[in-house]
């Protein structure tokens, strides 16, 4: 790639790049963590038919976000701890 005029290094630019796509791609597991996780928690206050297959998606969604280290694995578990023992208690 040729030097550009502005002054700023080609590597820099580059770098803006990836992380814009970064970011857009972590906001979007993080969107789909949060909706799930507030789906079984609805589950779970109206003790819907529902609850194990919402628990099921969320924890498949917190999952892939640990994977991707978009948050931490102890994060990850500690919301899947929380949602099973909210489900546990919708449940009896």
């Amino acid at each position: 790639m040729a030097k550009l005029k502005t002054g700023r290094h080609t590597s820099a630019l580059k770098a803006q790049r990836q992380a814009e796509k970064r970011t857009s791609a972590n906001k979007g597991l993080i969107k789909k963590v949060r909706v799930a996780t507030k789906t079984v928690k609805a589950s779970a206050a109206t003790k819907a038919k529902t609850l194990k297959e919402d628990l099921k998606k969320a924890n498949a969604c917190i999952d892939k976000a640990a994977k991707k280290k978009v948050i931490h694995w102890k994060t990850a578990a500690r919301k899947k701890s929380r949602l099973a023992k909210a489900a546990n208690k919708a449940g009896k």
